[in-house]
């Protein structure tokens, strides 16, 4: 983590910007009225150890469903800096870029990525230095970080220190050669792919949060509970859970409704006579996008993006 002076600090707005602008943090509370937003923060690589059951990730991080988050955020409206700034014809990315220090293929740089103008200008970016009601944390971006509700959170940079409008993506590391959904093996790199696409939206998702992996429950009424979460901010329609991998279904409730670009939390009562049970779960959103059924169906050569249907072995006695 960098170590910042908020009093020294300066956030750099330039490229194709019509009055290219250094603003420090008292300028940014001064100039632009607050904005609050409640998101869900997703990892790309939420889910990924589940692929491994296909085959080893090379370099990856084996992470499960708990990779996400949702959290109360307050910051500068990104759509009103740039309108402060002025937006010139040729520009069609934002790139934002951190104050951190990261080395790759022996050269350091910020950590950075990019966003489409049209996200950029829907009005939900926010360049947030609060969380949860209070400053901004060193460890979640201090002094100053960008949330893109419902994009990969890779794309929501830490340590912001600059902006930069661009003709097309962002060329650093993480936007060209990382954080890319590639089906094609690179027999030359099977690390390499960059000509894969670049991710931006997070996939529509349900995971099953209780019980856990090979817990021990009483037979009979077992209570199954979970988070999910829409594509694109769209709204789930339905939430269906299997207690026997996927012969039968039942529907769950909305125990808590996400509101925007937030999860939802939902329940179901299943019956199990004792014995192993492959609970799964699966969601529906409102335009009628269903998840995959299998995970060899989402596979890619790094793992991200996994939103197959998510399935929790238990045992009952």
């Amino acid at each position: 983590m960098p170590r910042i002076d908020r009093d020294s600090w300066r956030l750099e707005v330039g490229g194709l910007v019509e009055r290219p602008r250094s603003f420090s943090f008292d300028e940014l509370s001064r100039l632009f009225p607050p904005q609050h937003l409640t998101a869900t923060l997703v990892c790309a690589g939420l889910r990924r150890e589940e692929f491994l059951s296909l085959g080893p990730l090379p370099g990856e991080l084996p992470w499960g469903p708990e990779a996400a988050s949702t959290g109360r955020w307050i910051g500068v409206g990104l759509r009103e800096l740039l309108h402060a700034v002025g937006v010139t014809e040729k520009a069609r990315y934002v790139e934002f870029v951190g104050l951190d220090q990261v080395e790759r293929q022996g050269q350091q740089f910020g950590f950075g990525g990019s966003i489409d103008l049209a996200k950029a200008l829907a009005g939900d970016v926010v360049l947030a230095s609060e969380l949860n009601g209070a400053r901004l944390p060193e460890m979640h971006g201090f002094p100053l970080r960008a949330v893109v509700p419902g994009w990969i959170g890779a794309r929501s940079v830490k340590w912001l220190g600059r902006i930069t409008l661009l003709p097309e993506p962002s060329a650093n590391y993480f936007q060209r050669k990382a954080y890319r959904v590639q089906r094609e093996v690179n027999r030359r790199d099977p690390r390499d792919v960059t000509s894969g696409a670049a991710l931006d939206g997070v996939p529509l998702n349900a995971v099953i949060v209780e019980p856990t992996q090979d817990e021990v429950v009483p037979a009979g009424r077992v209570q199954v509970r979970g988070w999910a979460i829409g594509s694109t901010g769209r709204p789930l329609s339905r939430i269906e859970v299997s207690p026997n991998a996927g012969q039968d279904w039942v529907p769950a409730r909305l125990s808590a409704e996400g509101d925007g670009w937030t999860w939802s939390f939902w329940e179901a009562a299943v019956k199990l006579a004792p014995g192993r049970h492959i609970l799964v779960v699966r969601a529906t959103d409102s335009a009628g996008v269903r998840q995959a059924e299998t995970v060899s169906a989402t596979w890619n050569v790094k793992g991200y993006g996994n939103n197959a249907w998510h399935q929790v072995v238990i045992h009952a006695e």
